[in-house]
């Protein structure tokens, strides 16, 4: 995958609902060499963003990080890569900010792996194939978005599920479309802690 988190930065900046989601102080689960912090000047209410990748420590657990810590929580990429998607957004959402937002992206298993498992293009790198919702996949390590949110329906909004196939060419031959320019390949998900910060 390439430059993920640019790319939906050159989107977010139409909508501006991102703004308000990446507000204030944050964290980037994930951030590898594609951070959110480099994209900080189109969001003008960003006052910071923390990257937290390997070195920090395991993005699972997010251990050291105290609970109610950020006002918003974005991952680009990274839940496909723990053994446990649940437990991860479990400790996400603890360390956001009552009110505060997550913004997580992860690969659609058909527009990325396109029926194929192992990933072609992550390998044994990913753990996961990710979907909305169907009521079968062709992938034994599915998971169903709306299956995953739905136990923390008591602890936040879910504001936005979108497949990011805008720039997605359904006629082209099988290859990694996230190595073009347009090609996000994704899920994106937006959600609100209950609570007001």
């Amino acid at each position: 995958m390439s430059s993920e988190t640019g790319k939906a930065a050159i989107r977010r900046g139409f909508d501006r609902r991102y703004v308000r989601y990446l507000s204030g102080d944050g964290i980037d689960i994930g951030s590898g060499d594609d951070p959110l912090s480099a994209y900080q000047e189109l969001f003008p209410l960003m006052r910071s963003c923390r990257s937290w990748d390997k070195q920090d420590g395991d993005a699972q657990y997010m251990k050291g990080v105290p609970d109610d810590t950020y006002d918003f929580v974005h991952s680009s990429h990274c839940l496909e890569h723990l053994e446990d998607p649940h437990l991860a957004l479990s400790h996400w959402i603890d360390i956001c900010k009552p009110g505060g937002y997550l913004l997580i992206t992860v690969p659609d298993e058909d527009l990325y792996e396109g029926g194929v498992w192992p990933s072609t293009w992550a390998g044994s790198g990913h753990l996961h194939s990710f979907t909305i919702s169907k009521h079968a996949s062709w992938c034994q390590t599915s998971i169903n978005i709306l299956a995953l949110l739905d136990p923390f329906n008591d602890r936040v909004s879910i504001l936005k599920i979108e497949l990011l196939d805008a720039g997605f060419l359904y006629n082209a031959p099988r290859f990694d479309q996230t190595r073009t320019i347009t090609g996000e390949c994704a899920i994106e998900i937006v959600l609100r802690k209950h609570g007001r910060s």
